[in-house]
């Protein structure tokens, strides 16, 4: 990957990871007509380390097995965990544009977790459109008098767990390749779904259409790990994050292509809000930048 310029790299590894992480959700999203959640996430987790696993052996990383179980590989991706857990719930009982809408809030989190963590500056601006970025969230939730669907709410659980775990990944060393960060994740997942599976659901014999949509959904999950991980370590979180709200260009496009699902003119304004503070944080960036560069 040395031949991609290091300023594009972040950016570009983050529209990656969003639009192989969309094609997993929508494959998902498919699978759990028939199927329950949690098994759906279970058996696209087996998928996914059948993949993975013969990738690492060809990439070399034989030696390298033992650093999926270090520490901080761990708390990352038990955050991955509670994150996923969350999401695949939402994901089986929304539209897929508007559960993914929800997420978009996550580098809007990331970015304040890093000026509390990494004492990376905020200010009053960006700040703001923090905020800009939690009411277009909540438009596209849209409470009623009966408050905001428990679906809508693990959704914005999802979004906090992944800031978190976007945040720890930062930690993880740098020796460690990105690609045992990612296989890690699949297995940690693959173990707290069955747990869940066993806990909450019954086992309903998958159908070859299932297997076929849950083994793409598998191959994509290893990439969007691998992708969105390398992201952050790579560039720096005030310049990768915003492209996060990639994620809802790609999401309403799958839900209008696969699904024949359009958010309604609220959700729609919800999104605009949430893509317009991201892309505004960008020109401030690259205003204080070009400011620095000149003093």
């Amino acid at each position: 990957m040395h031949f991609i310029p290091t300023a594009v790299r972040g950016p570009l590894f983050m529209l990656t990871a969003t639009a192989t992480y969309v094609i997993n959700d929508t494959m998902m999203k498919m699978a759990t007509v028939g199927l329950p959640p949690y098994e759906v996430l279970f058996l696209r987790g087996v998928a996914a380390l059948l993949w993975g696993l013969p990738m690492l052996l060809l990439l070399g990383y034989r030696a390298q097995l033992p650093l999926m179980f270090e520490r901080r590989v761990l708390a990352r991706n038990l955050l991955e965990l509670a994150a996923i857990l969350s999401y695949v719930v939402a994901l089986a009982n929304m539209p897929i544009g508007d559960a993914v809408a929800l997420g978009q809030i996550t580098p809007l989190l990331v970015l304040l977790g890093a000026s509390i963590l990494f004492r990376e500056r905020i200010g009053g601006l960006r700040m703001a459109l923090i905020g800009l970025g939690f009411s277009g969230a909540l438009m596209v939730a849209q409470p009623t008098m009966q408050g905001i669907s428990v679906y809508a709410l693990l959704a914005l659980a999802n979004a906090v767990f992944s800031a978190a775990r976007d945040i720890a990944g930062r930690r993880v060393a740098g020796h460690v390749p990105g690609m045992i960060v990612a296989i890690s994740a699949v297995i940690v997942v693959l173990v707290g779904a069955g747990v869940a599976h066993l806990a909450t659901e019954e086992w309903v014999a998958p159908g070859p259409r299932h297997l076929a949509l849950l083994a793409g959904a598998g191959l994509f999950l290893i990439f969007g790990h691998f992708f969105i991980f390398m992201a952050y370590r790579v560039g720096p979180t005030g310049v990768v994050a915003p492209f996060y709200y990639s994620f809802t260009v790609w999401a309403v496009i799958s839900g209008l292509v696969v699904f024949g699902e359009l958010p309604n003119a609220l959700a729609l304004g919800g999104i605009l809000l949430v893509v317009s503070s991201g892309l505004a944080i960008v020109l401030l960036d690259e205003r204080r930048r070009r400011l620095t560069v000149v003093a």
